[in-house]
């Protein structure tokens, strides 16, 4: 049995279903603090201005590695997710403990903890677990902001956009291959072979197909998790366990089945674009979801 071969299809799968558990599970803790990415979920406006933000800060990036301005792009990305942190770790303290003295110390320090563990000792395990917990809160909190209309517009753009970044422009393998170069993490990456350090090793090169181990972007789960979150959060149907919708499920199975098409593919060693299937995929679970649930199309109107 080919184990390297095998592996990508349990634990990118596995890590994508974990992605989307923990965000359902945080949606209640962000919405009970009051953690929105936008003030008007049902505004068609949101996917255009998360467009227009995503474009921007790619080509801010894209600048930066031109000119190999590399701590520059390590202090950007190390910001970010120390924001990120800040909002998971307070919607989580504020939903258990209120705020009550050392709320705002505890959440703080935690942050720092964790951003500064992801950029002191940035090995691929690290780099996962914590990466999860940032995918999930990432998509919990657009999860909770976007109603079902603009995530599904949202998705639909990506789509066109990562492909035509990927197979066409290009600009998104040298991002990729820029953030691999300075070991940001901001991509989950899954070993071929016990031993293996990212840290040490790298992942070899991207166009090669020589790779010491698979990489998948983090956006890749966070888009489909933010359609799952929304699904729980925005449509009034009877809910499984009493915690996720028919509809939630099926995007749930639906982005699974499509990241395991692309990593049939991806098998071939080269750059594929992750978001066609895995949110072509999210998008028809969903939809199965909503007939199976006696929804329809409802949720148009």
């Amino acid at each position: 049995m080919n184990w390297p071969r095998l592996l990508p299809f349990i634990t990118i799968p596995a890590m994508l279903v974990l992605v989307e558990v923990i965000a359902l599970f945080l949606s209640l803790p962000m919405q009970t603090a009051g953690i929105a990415a936008f003030e008007d979920p049902a505004s068609f406006a949101n996917p255009l201005i998360f467009i227009a933000i995503l474009l921007v800060f790619t080509a801010f990036l894209l600048l930066l590695i031109r000119y190999r301005w590399k701590k520059v792009i390590r202090a950007i990305i190390a910001v970010s997710i120390f924001f990120t942190f800040i909002y998971i770790y307070a919607g989580i303290a504020v939903y258990f403990f209120g705020m009550v003295p050392g709320t705002i110390g505890v959440t703080l320090a935690l942050s720092f903890l964790s951003t500064a563990l992801l950029f002191l000792y940035p090995e691929w395990y690290i780099i996962d677990a914590l990466g999860i917990l940032i995918a999930a809160g990432a998509a919990s909190i657009f999860g909770i902001s976007l109603d079902i209309i603009p995530v599904l517009i949202l998705l639909v753009i990506l789509m066109v956009y990562d492909a035509i970044s990927v197979y066409k422009t290009r600009h998104m393998v040298t991002l990729a291959e820029g953030v691999i170069d300075i070991k940001s993490p901001i991509l989950f990456v899954v070993p071929k072979r016990l031993g293996y350090s990212y840290m040490q090793e790298g992942i070899g090169d991207l166009d090669s197909g020589e790779r010491a181990a698979f990489v998948i972007g983090m956006g890749d789960l966070i888009m489909p998790s933010i359609l799952v979150v929304s699904a729980n959060v925005f449509l009034d149907t009877p809910r499984l366990l009493g915690i996720i919708t028919l509809p939630a499920l099926g995007a749930v199975i639906g982005s699974v089945v499509g990241l395991i098409l692309l990593l049939t593919v991806v098998q071939k060693g080269r750059p594929q674009a992750g978001l066609p299937p895995i949110n072509g995929g999210a998008i028809l679970g969903f939809l199965a979801g909503c007939l199976l649930a006696g929804y329809g199309l409802s949720f148009l109107l």
